[in-house]
């Protein structure tokens, strides 16, 4: 009787705790284990680093450097040392570099579930830490974790919902991608090679991952990676248009598929909307509207629509990049090249970096910095047409920025001033 008395309230404590996430037997999946796990890890940590390269590559393209309204992260420190000059070779590098980023980013969200999904019995092992070397595996892997999901969802909010957390996407998704990729190449630096030989070895081994009391199996491990790999191929398929007009419409789950916006010449994607950013038609209509351009020992000149149609025109085929990885086929740009304004006000030859800014009331970059290379470009323009027709107002009128392989929010819109020099 003595015995049955405590093993009664035994029985029942262990019962709760095979219930209970914290016990081994209550993850009983068969699917479970060192070399799904491995598959998994050896697919993002490939698809993890092209994201961060292309992350840092597509920060490089703000030329943050440059001037303070460009820069988005004024305390980044040491965490700045790769930044460099931004090109405007290719014409097409920030359309390639974002589309892979925001695309590749988009698939890999399955495969990221799945890895988490894996490895979650680790996330309620108890003790929580064994030993200090432990301790600091396990905060690691917090880091890791909570890195990766943060990352994730602040950029699909960003692409999705023109971002809606509290502070810069900017500052918050570039200090998130430091502390995500420190604990990743410390996992990966770890795990790597474990995994190689997880999978190139023909039997499983058991480990903390393998169920003690695996339930019946309802499909394959293959069959499982299968799953994942038809949703990253769904993902992809259901995005990636969003980077072509030809296949804008099978981008059903991106801000800018399906249809363009309009027909005609101005008929193709905007980020903006002229009444988003508080435009008024009083402020640009051609009474009203003058392009103040400063320049040399503030030499400065004043010009209506009517003068820069005037002035020597050009054209170019560029296309327009967003952040959020969308982008338009070249369109046929056409008005007056930006070194041309620069030598109005002093600057013959080698054209200077210039600040522009823009009547916009409401939306980030009202004012942005381009480097003395951009502006230098024959194909750098204030536009005032697009192929063969006056801007929209939803385009920029009445002139707009375009630059090569400049992102889509540094192709200032609504100009109202340009300031030539160092800035």
């Amino acid at each position: 009787m003595v015995h049955s008395g405590f093993a009664g309230p035994a029985s029942a404590y262990g019962r709760r705790m095979a219930r209970s996430p914290f016990s081994p037997s209550f993850w009983r999946s068969p699917l479970r284990g060192p070399w799904l796990t491995s598959v998994l890890g050896v697919v993002l940590l490939v698809g993890i680093t092209v994201l961060f390269v292309t992350g840092l590559v597509s920060y490089a393209a703000y030329n943050p450097n440059l001037s303070p309204v460009n820069d988005k992260t004024p305390d980044k420190g040491i965490l700045g040392f790769y930044l460099f000059s931004w090109s405007t070779d290719p014409h097409w590098l920030y359309r390639l570099n974002q589309g892979i980023h925001v695309t590749l980013g988009i698939t890999l969200i399955p495969v990221l579930l799945a890895k988490l999904w894996s490895v979650i019995p680790r996330l309620f092992t108890l003790p929580p830490a064994r030993s200090l070397a432990h301790a600091l595996e396990r905060i690691s892997l917090l880091l890791l974790v909570g890195g990766a999901l943060f990352e994730f969802v602040t950029g699909v909010l960003n692409v999705q919902l023109d971002y809606i957390f509290p502070g810069s996407f900017y500052t918050l998704h570039f200090y998130g991608a430091w502390v995500f990729i420190a604990a990743f190449v410390a996992h990966a630096v770890l795990k790597t090679p474990m995994a190689w030989r997880n999978l190139r070895q023909l039997r499983e081994e058991k480990n903390d991952l393998v169920p003690p009391n695996p339930a019946e199996p309802t499909v394959s491990r293959r069959g499982a990676l299968w799953f994942v790999g038809g949703g990253s191929l769904l993902l992809f398929l259901t995005t990636v248009g969003q980077n072509f007009d030809v296949l804008r419409r099978t981008a059903l789950l991106a801000p800018h598929g399906g249809a363009e916006p309009g027909n005609g010449p101005n008929g193709f994607q905007i980020n903006k909307t002229a009444a988003y950013a508080g435009i008024r038609d009083a402020d640009t209509s051609e009474e009203a509207w003058r392009l103040v351009v400063v320049g040399r020992d503030g030499r400065t000149v004043r010009l209506s629509r009517a003068d820069l149609l005037a002035m020597p025109l050009h054209s170019a085929a560029l296309p327009i990049a967003c952040v959020e990885g969308w982008s338009t086929s070249d369109q046929w740009w056409r008005g007056v090249r930006l070194r041309d304004l620069a030598a109005l006000v002093g600057y013959e030859g080698d054209p200077p970096d210039v600040l522009v800014e823009s009547l916009q009331q409401r939306g980030a970059f009202r004012r942005a910095a381009m480097r003395a290379n951009q502006v230098a470009d024959s194909r750098s323009l204030l536009a005032l047409s697009v192929n063969g027709e006056d801007l929209t107002p939803d385009h920029g009128y009445p002139a707009r920025i375009i630059v090569p392989a400049a992102p889509g929010v540094l192709n200032t819109k609504w100009v109202a001033r340009m300031t030539f020099g160092d800035l």
